[in-house]
Order: structure tokens, then C-alpha cells, then sequence
């Protein structure tokens, strides 16, 4: 009997004895990653602290992933949105700069043109190559041979008008080029941009259909591209309506002065039957 028990506890010792190195494994084990943690925890609040609180984290579902993995098709509305706004604000300077140009020609040429003894005298005095002295060249030289050809048939007074208007119309074809592009853009470049946006929505469906879930995984992205088509296409469009539209009322009021010393010109050209040299 007293042989049986001394077998059993010594069986028990060994078994004890044999669980006891898995037990202290598995408890290492367990407190690695809690060790491995505390110790990466002061690197985290180092970092944090170094940033000033915030950890910076890569958006998804933002404009750059959409252009470095977006889909050719959503790549392609970018390039062309990104072609409009860049030829709007290219247009919007460069026909503001040339309106600024015609404005200060016409107040040099009313200081000094009328004030010469002769229309070629005035003339010559305008600068080389401005709209002005283009208007005025064409009005002497149309009263000059108006006589002894075919445009005899139409009297002087007629003929030169028509020249006039004809340099005028010219002067305002020339300032007024490059706004339809602006009204193009500001009317297009919204529904481009909703393209995107629906272009966006359908891959968000067909990524649900093909997953059978609704997973926010699979929507986020593709709303997202679509919502960042829709703002872009507004962003590209305000500036090229406003653009166009001050551009506009800028052109009348400076073709109203160019009409104005179209008009003083021909009262000038008429009192005076022959240009003197």
C-alpha cells in the first residue's frame, strides 16, 4: 500500500515538473508583445511630441492617391479640368494686360493726336504697331484713294466710315479672342467634373456588387474620387465665370473709348478734304 502511494506522488512530481518549462514559456510569450509595446510606446509619444501632438497619417481616399492610383479615366478628367483652368487664368491675365494697353494708348493718343497740325503729323506720333494708330492709318488712307477707282461709286463720307468701322471691329475682334474659351469653361467644366463624380459612383456599385457587401472599404474610395471630381469641376469653373464676365464689361468700357476717338477722328478726316504731308 504505503509502495502504491510513493509511486503515485512521484508520478505527480515528474508531471509537474515536465509542465512547468511550458507554463514559463508560455508566460514569456504572453509578456513579450507587453514588453515589446512599453517599449515602443515612449518612441510613439517621442514622435507625437516632436510633431506637436499629431501623428501624420496618408489619407486613402485623397486627391494625391487619386492621381498616383486613380483610374485612367479619373486621371483623364484631372488632365482636362487641369488644362481649362490653367488656359482660364492664362487668358484672364493676358486679355486683362491688353485692355490695360488700349486704355493708356487711347489717352496718349487723345493728349497729343489732335493737338498736330495735320492728320499724318498725328499719325506718326502714335506709337508703332498699337491698335490706334492701326485706326488711324486705316482712316487716312481710305480718304486718300477714295478718288479715281471703283469705291468712287460710294461717296467719301460713306467710304471712310466703313473703313473705320471695319479698323474698329477688327481692334475689338482681336481684344475680345480667348473669352469664349472662358465662357466654354465656365459652363463645361462643371458637368466634367459631375462625369467624374458618376464615374466614381458606378465603381463604388459594381465594387459592392463584386464583394456582395457593403463594406466601407469598398465605398469610401470611389465616393470620395467622385466628391473630389465634383469640387474640382466648381473650383475650375467660379474663376473662369467671374473672369469672363469682368472681362467683358472691361471690354466695353474700353471699346467705348476706342469708338468714341474713331469717332472724333472721322469728324476731323471729313473737315479736311485732302491730308496734308
Amino acid at each position: 500500500m504505503f509502495s502504491r502511494v510513493f509511486a503515485l506522488v512521484a508520478a505527480g512530481l515528474i508531471a509537474v515538473a515536465s509542465l512547468a518549462p511550458s507554463a514559463a514559456f508560455a508566460q514569456d510569450a504572453a509578456s513579450a508583445p507587453a514588453a515589446a509595446t512599453q517599449e515602443a510606446a515612449p518612441a510613439a509619444v517621442a514622435d507625437a511630441a516632436a510633431t506637436g501632438g499629431k501623428v501624420a497619417v496618408e489619407n486613402p481616399y485623397g486627391l494625391m492617391n487619386l492621381i498616383k492610383n486613380g483610374h485612367a479615366v479619373d486621371q483623364v478628367v484631372l488632365v482636362i479640368l487641369l488644362i481649362m483652368s490653367a488656359g482660364s487664368w492664362f487668358i484672364t491675365f493676358t486679355k486683362l494686360w491688353d485692355q490695360s494697353k488700349l486704355g493708356k494708348e487711347i489717352k496718349e493718343a487723345r493728349e497729343v493726336f489732335f493737338k498736330k497740325s495735320s492728320l499724318a503729323e498725328g499719325v506718326k506720333v502714335l506709337r508703332e504697331g498699337s491698335a490706334v494708330r492701326y485706326i488711324a492709318q486705316t482712316a487716312v488712307e481710305a480718304g486718300e484713294h477714295h478718288e479715281g477707282t471703283l469705291t468712287e461709286n460710294v461717296d467719301r463720307n460713306s467710304w471712310v466710315t466703313m473703313n473705320i468701322e471695319r479698323a474698329v471691329d477688327e481692334v475689338n475682334r482681336k481684344l475680345s479672342s480667348g473669352l469664349g474659351f472662358l465662357a466654354t469653361t465656365g459652363s463645361t467644366s462643371p458637368f466634367i467634373g459631375l462625369f467624374g463624380t458618376v464615374w466614381g459612383i458606378l465603381n463604388a456599385l459594381t465594387a459592392i456588387g463584386v464583394a456582395g457587401q457593403a463594406s466601407i472599404d469598398k465605398v469610401a474610395g470611389p465616393v470620395g474620387a467622385a466628391l473630389i471630381m465634383t469640387a474640382i469641376g466648381l473650383v475650375v469653373a467660379v474663376p473662369a465665370v467671374i473672369g469672363y464676365n469682368w472681362l467683358l464689361n472691361r471690354n466695353k468700357a474700353v471699346m467705348a473709348d476706342v469708338r468714341a476717338f474713331a469717332g472724333d477722328l472721322h469728324g476731323v478726316l471729313m473737315g479736311s478734304r485732302q491730308v496734308k504731308r
